[in-house]
């Protein structure tokens, strides 16, 4: 019979160098093996003759290393069983000295998370999810488990596609799609193809953009935000500004929508210099007191790029998003993502392309959007209960909401928020430190984030971290 380690059971690196002949090296490698913890206890070790096949050794040798280290205590073996790692009374690690808990246990270990960027990933849809993975898989094409295209699996774009134009009032076709693994790849690539320059971005917003778009070699300049969001009129009067990146559909953190004049401001700015705007429509599904407000993208196609995700529509573990391009961006983009080193897992893609085409995409949107206007419509009226002076501003939409403060409170209801057991953050935490100062004082609380079951508690541990009223 072949002497191949590839034709029996289960592999086992064993490393036989050192003194001594065979049978001294065997057992000094499983008892290191065992002893180390790379074998846990009761792991079933391959059988004589299949180790001594794959160690290319006398099956004689390996029965009787077995033999002794199942004396010694270190395996065990039963008739039926095989042979396995013995359970072994291991020393019982010395306890770490507890730690003395402030109210509601400590300031530093959280029991709420409302810091914002994250779903309901306890709301995952996972027998829908597996329901189309086994049918995208069943489906798929054998060239679909060899290396991907830069520009994704086209069964997706074509989807995302259809998807885009009827529930966001994108204008696409698939050859324009990039799917891309999250939206910050997606930026970073954007940064690279525009090449240098200075991109334009909203003075509130996420720093780790700011960082991708630096690392690109573009310098930043930020947009004032007020309540009607972006003051894009003020791209006219900046230089060497090859883009600008901006969360028309609700701002990112302030909650606001850019008002129509301003759309109107961003796209007549891009098509008079040849730049673009690179719209992150992060959550545009999610508007609860409305029909959500159309994509800007669909104002002029070849000047704005359109980026979603499915980060916050269904977790980003998937690391799955996608890009809307301009033709003239098309072959730049795809140049750079071809490197190799940008490509994104196929699978996922298939199986996301199925569960849209499906309608269970559709489906999951419309539960989550009940529950998140339900949990903001329980923050509000646990706020109009208990903290009445406390405005929630910005649009019923999104993840989060933005609670104004007065004057000067901000660090110290932050410090009130952390001893409640809360994870919260700052206005001034999104403020781009090259805006002009400002002095408005809010908390972005993060409604989207708890499963359901801690909802209660958490809107109680706010509240008593927010200032009383006068």
């Amino acid at each position: 019979m072949e002497n191949s380690w590839a034709i029996f059971g289960r592999d086992l690196h064993l490393d036989l160098t050192g003194p001594g002949g065979l049978r001294t090296a065997l057992l000094r490698a499983l008892r290191d093996a065992v002893r180390s913890g790379r074998l846990a206890p009761g792991t079933r070790l391959p059988s004589s003759r299949s180790l001594a096949a794959d160690l290319g050794i006398a099956r004689n040798t390996v029965a009787d290393a077995y033999a002794e280290l199942v004396a010694e205590g270190w395996l065990s073996a039963r008739q039926g069983s095989g042979t396995r790692v013995a359970e072994r009374v291991l020393p019982r690690a010395t306890p770490a000295a507890p730690r003395t808990p402030g109210p509601a246990g400590g300031a530093d270990r959280p029991r709420f998370d409302l810091t914002p960027g994250t779903p309901d990933v306890s709301a995952f849809p996972r027998t829908a999810w597996l329901a189309a993975a086994r049918r995208a898989l069943t489906a798929a094409p054998s060239e679909a488990f060899g290396y991907t295209t830069p520009n994704g699996r086209p069964e997706l774009r074509t989807v995302l596609a259809d998807y885009l134009a009827r529930a966001r009032g994108v204008r696409a076709d698939p050859g324009r799609i990039v799917v891309c693994a999250g939206f910050m790849q997606g930026l970073a690539l954007l940064c690279r193809a525009l090449g240098t320059g200075r991109l334009a971005v909203e003075s509130y917003g996420l720093d780790f953009h700011r960082a991708v778009i630096t690392r690109a070699g573009l310098g930043t300049v930020p947009l004032l935000v007020d309540e009607r969001g972006a003051r894009t009129e003020e791209l006219t009067g900046l230089d060497d500004v090859r883009a600008a990146l901006l969360t028309p559909a609700h701002q990112f953190p302030t909650g606001v929508p850019l008002h129509p004049d301003r759309r109107a401001a961003a796209v007549n700015w891009a098509r008079a210099t040849g730049g673009f705007i690179l719209e992150d429509d992060y959550d545009g599904e999610f508007r609860y007191d409305r029909q959500p407000v159309g994509a800007l993208q669909g104002l002029d196609p070849d000047h704005v790029v359109y980026l979603g995700t499915a980060s916050k529509s269904l977790a980003p573990a998937l690391r799955l998003a996608w890009m809307v391009l301009p033709d003239r961006l098309v072959d730049p983009v795809l140049a750079l993502k071809g490197t190799g080193e940008w490509q994104s897992g196929a699978l996922d893609q298939l199986t996301l392309a199925e569960f849209m085409s499906s309608g269970a995409y559709d489906r999951h949107l419309r539960g989550m959007r009940l529950r998140y206007r339900r949990r903001r419509d329980q923050l509000v009226a646990a706020l109009a209960d208990h903290a009445p002076h406390v405005h929630v501003s910005g649009i019923a939409a999104g993840l989060h909401a933005v609670l104004e403060l007065p004057p000067g409170t901000e660090q110290s209801i932050l410090q009130g928020a952390r001893w409640q057991g809360l994870a919260l953050e700052g206005l001034s935490r999104f403020r781009d430190p090259a805006a002009p100062p400002a002095s408005r004082d809010a908390l972005v609380v993060a409604y989207g984030t708890p499963p359901d079951h801690s909802f209660a508690g958490v809107l109680d541990a706010l509240v008593r971290a927010l200032p009383a009223g006068e």
